[in-house]
């Protein structure tokens, strides 16, 4: 599986529409070319990093295999050793078994675990 970081919003809209075109936060996969995902063990440093002080997350775990789009797991940026999976097109709602809630702990902080 991966995983996106999404707002219930966008979510509600992509389920209304079928499929879902958020790249990031603020982002479209269009502006951007592809959606930015994560595997599990990197969805609380993004959260973290992204999006401290947010409300109203969910994270979508994504069935890459349910996919019609190409997944590429490539750096987040130039320098950066670490891979993420990107995916070069929209998100179909099929493709996304189940939803989990995102939300930060008392301090403050974004935890995951699947």
């Amino acid at each position: 599986m991966i995983y996106h970081i999404a707002y219930r919003a966008d979510w509600a809209a992509a389920r209304a529409a079928g499929r879902y075109t958020v790249s990031t936060r603020g982002v479209s996969l269009e502006e951007q070319g592809y959606i930015h995902a994560s595997a599990a063990g990197q969805v609380a440093a993004t959260a973290n990093r992204f999006y401290a002080g947010e409300t109203g997350l969910v994270v979508l775990v994504i069935d890459p295999e349910a996919l019609s789009s190409p997944v590429r797991f490539e750096p987040p940026a130039p320098g950066v050793a670490e891979l993420f999976p990107h995916i070069y097109g929209p998100i179909e709602v099929a493709a996304v078994v189940e939803t989990v809630p995102l939300t930060a702990d008392a301090e403050g902080r974004f935890r995951f675990s699947c």
